[in-house]
């Protein structure tokens, strides 16, 4: 069985990390979606919002699981048996920052391999800091998250 792990902040999931997951799910027996810390951000939701928003929206696609490790990605990986971690890359610059990232966890699991998947054209602009601060400025949310969850962003922001 070929389990994939797809890592990311998620504050919160966008239709961008879904179109992701969607086709990363097709081609993976197992996608694990790892809801992860990354003290370089300030999140709009706590760790456990971000991983019930991300089951949430993928409860109707069977081989996906959401969870959340405090791990080093390449060691959560191997306690999970995955041997691959799969990325969005939306611009040049997600790549040179991926790969970095790719080479020092095969470094730490030679096991495991990072697999590159390109954004879809309508999401290439997408981000989950752009999702916020629009929803700051009371923008519609439809085209940039999943409907289940505009609620719940549009009840963290400031009025």
């Amino acid at each position: 069985m070929k389990i994939a792990i797809y890592p990311g902040s998620f504050d919160p999931i966008t239709l961008g990390h879904m179109d992701i997951v969607r086709r990363a799910a097709n081609i993976f027996d197992k996608l694990i979606i790892c809801v992860m810390v990354n003290a370089e951000k300030n999140p709009m939701f706590n760790l456990e919002e971000r991983l019930e928003l991300v089951q949430r929206v993928t409860k109707d696609i069977p081989n996906v699981e959401a969870d959340t490790s405090a791990l080093l990605l390449a060691d959560y990986a191997k306690k999970k048996n995955a041997n691959v971690v799969v990325k969005g890359l939306r611009v040049l610059s997600d790549y040179e920052r991926e790969c970095q990232m790719a080479l020092i966890n095969k470094k730490i699991n030679p096991d495991l391999d990072t697999f590159f998947l390109t954004a879809s054209e309508q999401y290439t602009y997408l981000s989950s800091s752009i999702v916020k601060e629009m929803a700051e400025y009371r923008v519609k949310l439809e085209e940039f998250v999943p409907q289940e969850i505009i609620a719940d962003i549009m009840g963290k922001v400031r009025v």
